[in-house]
């Protein structure tokens, strides 16, 4: 997002030794550390980090038959884009999501109705608690609810590589996501060639902003901001407005972009919104973006603004999806709307 404070010391680890020994002695002279991916989801306060920022930057990669282990430094779409070429499917839906391998499994990485826990294998793990390395299968890694793992709201572990279980293919799996089939040109769970749904997510993506370009200020943010939240039952005005919802093992999952739009905040909204350094950007309701040399206390500020006016029209309300470090919607001035 082009936003928060200055850092205590900057270290980058090339490999499992590096990083295990650039955290264990931060935790051994009692310094405070930040595990780095691409940062792609990540906001911090305007205060920075007074700590150690440890980036993973290790970037082997395997692939022996089916079976693919990638070091956490690895860029995710690199991942991606390698498995591609080497006759493998199950990761092009989640072409050109940003980050790295390690930070994929935080949150459990989705895009067009693909998974990262469709195929990961397991997660090598660095415990700062009992100082142990240990191989952890998918089934210990708490994946179920929408966007949630073990790794989730924790500093505890540190992931140094991921093992992925693909498929000896160069068509797809059925695809179950509408508008990705729709750009294919096939019906729903039809299926592509691998090389088609990445050109075509890809495409997908740029149109809505999700991929960085620094001449763009739309694409100024962390992607999807607030997280799609799920509820027990869906009450009026919802029901009767027929929002889109999907089963999820906490409940109902409803679409956050379509609450934000239906509440009245449209796409590019926030112009006139305190300095309109902040807004939604002017391709998806769901991101927040920097468009001017905003602040973190404002960028908090306004998503606040976003979630209280949700919540005063249907009831709901949103959390973030990002990480936020050393800041909270309820930081920062109060926006007035100018005009």
């Amino acid at each position: 997002m082009h936003v928060g404070g200055p850092i205590g010391e900057y270290v980058e680890a090339d490999s499992d030794r590096a990083l295990v020994d650039a955290v264990r002695s931060a935790d051994a002279a009692g310094v405070a550390v930040l595990v780095l991916g691409g940062g792609s989801n990540l906001v911090v306060s305007d205060a920075g980090w007074d700590g150690r920022v440890v980036r993973p930057t290790a970037q082997d990669v395997t692939i022996d038959g089916t079976v693919v282990r990638a070091d956490a430094g690895l860029t995710w779409d690199t991942l991606v884009a390698l498995t591609l070429d080497a006759g493998l499917s199950g990761l092009e839906q989640l072409s050109g999501v940003p980050g790295t391998v390690g930070g994929a499994p935080v949150q459990n990485v989705g895009a067009y109705g693909g998974l990262t826990s469709d195929v990961l294998a397991s997660v090598t793990v660095y415990d700062r608690h009992n100082q142990e390395i240990a191989e952890w299968p998918v089934e210990r890694l708490g994946f179920g609810r929408h966007r949630q793992s073990v790794f989730k709201h924790t500093d505890r572990y540190v992931i140094l590589r991921a093992t992925f279980h693909l498929h000896p293919s160069t068509q797809s799996a059925p695809l179950g996501y509408q508008g990705l089939c729709d750009r294919l040109g096939i019906a729903l769970n039809g299926t592509a060639s691998i090389a088609d749904v990445r050109a075509a997510v890809l495409s997908l993506r740029s149109e809505r902003g999700s991929i960085y370009d620094p001449a763009d200020r739309d694409t100024w943010g962390t992607g999807s901001f607030f997280l799609n939240p799920v509820v027990d039952t869906v009450a009026a005005p919802l029901a009767e407005l027929g929002v889109p919802q999907w089963p999820d093992p906490g409940g109902i999952k409803l679409p956050a972009g379509w609450l934000i739009d239906r509440a009245g905040f449209n796409r590019g909204y926030g112009a006139d919104v305190g300095r309109g350094a902040v807004r939604l950007s002017s391709k998806h309701t769901l991101v927040l973006s920097n468009h001017g040399d905003a602040t973190t206390a404002e960028v908090m500020a306004f998503a606040r603004h976003i979630r209280d006016g949700v919540e005063a029209w249907c009831g709901v309300r949103l959390g973030p999806e990002c990480d936020l470090v050393g800041c909270s919607f309820d930081d920062g001035p109060a926006l007035i709307r100018v005009g």
